[in-house]
């Protein structure tokens, strides 16, 4: 898959294409449904099939005060987009000349002009120009008026929940990781490079990675049970979200206990898949109680782990 930074990079020479637009923060199965039909249509038609997406979500730059908290990183969500079959991906930065683009400006000039689109896939509720101006509604009627085509994918519901990056959100921000996996497609994640940390997991007798994440974490303190990805081997994990109120200490810390592992991960990258929620995080009136309880958190992740 062919990655594009701005529309001053993209070859004028391309082929003519069926472009899928939007922000894709999350990558969930309602996304994966507006790039799959990009791609259907792009191989039936003999067209290349091209995702453009933005560098930031538009709210941080309109209103940075109500800006969510990203799902994945930039670099996450475009392995992520890869994964569904496109040929490329062009990144626009959301600038404010960019916001101040109309609706009509913005088919014509950059997603007809610039990106060749014959045809545009975008979802039932997406938004696009100046003041957000721009939905489905206009886009089908651009496309009569200019001679392409529009597609506009329904909502995709799951249990009867439309999937939308908003449920994602809401359902990691209560700490149900499994409802959050059944949005996404795939279980949420985190990955990061593992630090030096105080050591305290291995007098313990459970050694832990300390991982210091790459984007935002979106789920709340606690112990959950995690499948965690190095060099390529997964091993079933404890992770400990917290500040470790039985030690008295404030810092957050994302700490990995890899079941069965022996060895030196400082330094290394580490992904994180987040599988079940144990317990809330607590206070413990001594260091043997918090150990039985770590013991028992590690008994609670294997038989967990194993029946998913």
């Amino acid at each position: 898959m062919q990655i594009v930074r701005g529309l001053e990079s993209f070859p004028p020479d391309a082929r003519p294409s069926v472009v899928a637009l939007g922000t894709f923060d999350g990558v969930h199965l309602g996304h994966r449904a507006i790039l799959g039909t990009a791609v259907t249509h792009a191989r039936e038609a003999g067209l290349q099939a091209l995702a453009c997406t933005f560098e930031q979500h538009p709210i941080e730059i309109l209103q940075p005060a109500r800006a969510p908290r990203s799902i994945t990183t930039v670099e996450e969500r475009l392995a992520l987009i890869a994964e569904t079959g496109v040929d490329g991906v062009v990144v626009l930065s959301f600038t404010p000349e960019l916001a101040a683009v109309e609706p009509e400006a913005f088919v014509k000039e950059v997603l007809l002009g610039r990106l060749r689109a014959q045809q545009i896939v975008v979802g039932f509720n997406h938004r696009f120009g100046r003041g957000a101006r721009g939905d489905a509604g206009l886009l089908q009627e651009l496309a009569s008026r200019l001679g392409f085509q529009a597609h506009v994918v329904p909502p995709l519901t799951v249990g009867g929940v439309p999937v939308s990056s908003s449920e994602v959100r809401t359902a990691l921000q209560r700490g149900d990781v499994v409802a959050a996996a059944r949005f996404l497609g795939r279980p949420y994640a985190i990955g990061g490079t593992v630090t030096s940390g105080a050591g305290r997991g291995r007098t313990l007798g459970f050694p832990t990675a300390n991982l210091a994440p790459d984007g935002n974490l979106l789920i709340p303190r606690g112990v959950y049970g995690c499948l965690a990805h190095v060099d390529g081997v997964v091993h079933p994990t404890v992770v400990n979200i917290g500040v470790r109120p039985t030690f008295a200490e404030t810092t957050l810390a994302i700490e990995a206990h890899l079941l069965d592992f022996t060895g030196d991960l400082y330094g290394r990258r580490m992904r994180l898949d987040f599988m079940l929620h144990l317990r809330e995080e607590m206070r413990f009136p001594s260091v043997e109680d918090l150990k039985a309880q770590i013991a028992r958190d590690v008994e609670a992740a294997r038989v967990g782990l194993a029946a998913r």
